[in-house]
């Protein structure tokens, strides 16, 4: 058989080749351009998508309006939630965004249902991203009860940093990423600015002192 989106997957290249036709016959591959709202809380899950190119960052918001993002999915990997949802029959409780255009193979819960049922493999596929991406979710859930929040706006600094030492992110991009409030991260840049760590300008903060930031970060992992 020709390759197909099929082999971008771990897992489901050992799919028979009866199994990999029905799949691959019985979805569509969809593109979708930056921006765009992939689900919305209320909505059903109808669709299992398996991203072939790009980012979707999938987040929740609070009835006071704080948002959190909970994790993204990126190429090769499945939505945990849309998984969830399709496999418990409920609607989705978090908002799915394209961070960028975004390109996926869109199974039907009809395609879906099948397979689960037919195939080992296709299970084994579906329940081992599943299970990863939950225990992500419970390191998220460790992280914002137990960590410090100057340790862990230290890490995604030094994570989101581009070559030159600069994060393009905004006050209230960087409390989303670390499900705080916006005045929480303008105090802890203010007190990095005092050490030295950082220095900031519109939306971009510029890492002066990445050793320091480093020696938080390791400091925190040292008495965890």
């Amino acid at each position: 058989m020709e390759t197909s989106w099929v082999d971008k997957f771990a897992g489901l290249g050992r799919l028979p080749e009866d199994i990999r036709k029905d799949l691959v016959e019985g979805s569509d591959v969809v593109s979708v351009p930056a921006g765009t709202q992939v689900f919305a809380p209320g909505q059903s899950a109808d669709k299992l998508l398996l991203l072939l190119s790009g980012t979707v960052k999938v987040q929740q918001k609070s009835d006071t309006g704080r948002e959190v993002s909970l994790y993204r999915v990126h190429a090769g990997e499945s939505c945990v939630l849309t998984t969830a949802c399709m496999l418990a029959f409920e609607e989705y409780s978090a908002e799915g965004i394209a961070e960028t255009d975004v390109t996926a193979a869109a199974i039907p819960r009809k395609t879906f249902d099948d397979l689960v049922a037919r195939s080992s493999v296709f299970r084994e596929f579906v329940f081992t991203a599943y299970s990863r991406r939950i225990t992500d979710l419970f390191t998220l859930i460790d992280d914002i009860v137990f960590q410090r929040i100057d340790v862990r706006l230290a890490a995604r600094l030094l994570e989101l940093a581009d070559a030159t030492g600069v994060v393009h992110a905004t006050h209230a991009f960087l409390a989303t990423e670390l499900g705080t409030a916006r005045e929480v991260v303008s105090r802890t840049l203010s007190e990095f600015h005092r050490r030295g760590w950082v220095e900031q300008s519109r939306g971009e903060v510029h890492l002066t002192g990445r050793a320091g930031l480093e020696r938080l970060v390791r400091s925190a992992g040292a008495v965890a």
